[in-house]
């Protein structure tokens, strides 16, 4: 005889199921997008998945609703970066990496990020949050490097984040990578200048 309890874990195993599956649709496509492009074929990423094509379009319902879930889980996922290395390095080496790490992240995001901005308005819920969680980091990441001593404290946060972007929207062509990532340096260049070594000597004899 089925219980009541029974009955009710059903739904809630069910619920579990479908979150599994819809990450795992998402980690997929996010992989194939940035190795295939933006057009890669749905059903290829549902068999990789392994889940069948009408599971990912009942999580997804078109093309543009599973782009929207992987910029989302793109952010995230360069955010949650900054986190990890503020744990383990001083505040400006910290704040460095992940910086040349946003601009690798562009570099093979830009085709997904261009789209969504082509089929939906600028001002749109997901640019919101992509740039609130930006600015949240970059804020993160700068006051550490200035509370320790190894940046200017003469600085916002907002500007270097805006100085990172326009390294970012440097022209696609081969190699631009390699060097918005100098330029990046230069920049970190700057955040340092004037600012005293002694600082960065008590914190590796520390």
């Amino acid at each position: 005889m089925t219980t009541r309890a029974q009955r009710d874990d059903a739904p809630r195993a069910q619920r579990a199921d479908a979150r599994r599956n819809r990450d795992r649709l998402v980690q997929v496509a996010a992989a194939a997008f940035a190795r295939d492009g933006i057009d890669t074929s749905l059903e290829d990423i549902a068999r990789t998945a392994g889940v069948g094509i009408g599971t990912l379009y009942r999580h997804f319902p078109n093309r543009d609703a599973l782009l929207e879930a992987v910029f989302r889980h793109n952010v995230d996922d360069i955010a949650s970066q900054a986190d990890e290395l503020l744990e383990t390095l001083p505040g400006d080496q910290a704040l460095a990496e992940w910086m040349n790490r946003f601009v690798r992240y562009v570099s093979t995001k830009k085709g997904l990020a261009n789209h969504l901005k082509s089929v939906v308005s600028h001002d749109a819920e997901i640019f919101a949050y992509s740039h609130a969680k930006m600015d949240s980091v970059m804020q993160r990441l700068v006051e550490a490097a200035q509370r320790d001593g190894s940046i200017r404290t003469d600085i916002d946060h907002r500007d270097v984040l805006k100085g990172l972007s326009g390294v970012c929207m440097m022209s696609d062509v081969p190699g631009w990578q390699d060097q918005a990532c100098r330029v990046s340096s230069l920049l970190m260049d700057g955040l340092r200048y004037g600012v005293s070594a002694a600082p960065a000597k008590q914190r590796h004899s520390a």
